[in-house]
């Protein structure tokens, strides 16, 4: 092997997949509802998406952001507009949003100080995993960055004890992903927003995994009426073509002024292509009007046949982002689904999380029912 083993890779080979179903190597197929970690929303080789990057891939496919690009202003419109926000820039990754949301913010203000929450999850770059509120993606590199200070998530007294003005900005997420599908009270959240108000730092939502119509919405902190600053985006902006964005209010624009940031491959015709073609799609009501049906169908379901299982703790979600939380170590139920053929994975060690595309038919979905529950209700799982 030439790889740094840094996956603990599943024992098996994905070798083709349309929409929710995937094969390995020797032919089996499975239901993926895990859609790339969030990316795949879509499902697997969505046309409208392979048809604008073949289109595309037939003009140019990198030009540098020194020239002008209107198919990255076309897509960069979609997103402003979907959020509420006013411009965007484009990178390749959700790990790059959330740095140059951390630049900004710092830029802006003046300030140094950033806050988060323990058990978010915000990128495994330098900065963003000090951004992180969990030890095991900090450990064995040293020492951070000293200007991240971590509150308890939920906790609405701790964000309104801050004192005065000296951070730049508090970041979080609507529903921490990593941290095991764990929803933001609404309270917690206005608490943050009114804070950042009063102290002048910037509210940052990091949608990264949350965003793209995940949730049922454009973007997950809409379903609270909130106004962030600045929100990150990526994972699902692309159909698996890589690519993350940042987006923020008109006032900061000054503060990203030429040359103050850059990406050599962010938001290039590929990318925005891919781009606009996936939220063309996901942005509109009726696309998202039946993906809120389906989820809310699916969540019902989940409730009412596993969480009476023993072992069986919660199930947990918004939208198509779904956690089980279960009393053992969860990575043996994500063997046992998949050896059943249904894909899924963890958020924690003790929580099954279900990323299914947003395109995934009833039919899908009750046949993942019956996976979960074939697989929860074994004996398997109360040893």
């Amino acid at each position: 092997m030439s790889l740094f083993p840094t996956y603990n890779r599943f024992p098996f080979t994905i070798e083709s997949g349309e929409g929710t179903v995937v094969r390995d190597d020797s032919g089996k197929e499975y239901l993926d509802f895990v859609s790339g970690i969030a990316v795949c929303n879509l499902g697997h080789r969505p046309l409208v998406v392979q048809e604008a990057i073949e289109e595309q891939l037939k003009k140019v496919w990198h030009v540098s952001n020194l020239y002008q690009i209107p198919i990255q202003e076309e897509a960069a419109q979609l997103l402003t507009e979907a959020s509420g926000l006013d411009y965007a820039f484009f990178c390749n990754s959700g790990a790059e949003a959330n740095e140059a949301a951390i630049k900004l913010a710092r830029k802006h203000t003046g300030n140094d100080k950033i806050i988060t929450f323990k058990q978010s999850f915000h990128g495994r770059t330098f900065a963003t995993m000090s951004a992180t509120g969990q030890e095991k993606i900090q450990e064995g590199f040293g020492t951070l960055l000293p200007t991240f200070e971590y509150l308890p998530f939920n906790d609405e007294s701790a964000v309104a004890e801050l004192m005065g003005e000296g951070a730049a900005a508090i970041m979080v997420e609507v529903i921490q992903g990593e941290g095991g599908v764990i929803e933001a009270d609404e309270a917690f959240l206005k608490a943050i927003e009114k804070k950042c108000a009063e102290t002048g730092a910037l509210f940052i939502i990091d949608e990264v995994q949350t965003g793209a119509g995940r949730t049922g919405s454009p973007f997950a902190f809409q379903h609270y009426g909130l106004s962030p600053d600045i929100i990150t985006s990526a994972k699902g902006l692309g159909s698996g073509f890589p690519v993350g964005a940042m987006a923020g209010k008109a006032y900061l624009k000054e503060s990203f002024s030429a040359g103050s940031h850059g990406s050599t491959f962010g938001g290039n015709p590929l990318a925005s292509a891919a781009v606009k073609a996936t939220l063309s799609t996901i942005f509109k009501d009726q696309f998202l009007h039946e993906v809120n049906e389906k989820s809310t169908y699916f969540m019902k379901l989940l409730k009412e046949n596993l969480e009476g299982l023993p072992g069986v703790m919660e199930v947990r979600g918004k939208g198509m982002m779904i956690g089980i939380e279960v009393e053992s170590e969860a990575i043996e139920y994500v063997h046992k689904l998949r050896e059943n053929g249904l894909l899924a994975v963890l958020a924690g060690p003790k929580v099954i999380r279900l990323l299914p595309p947003l395109t995934v038919s009833y039919q899908e979905l009750d046949q993942a029912l019956q996976l979960l529950k074939k697989v929860l209700s074994t004996e398997f799982s109360r040893t």
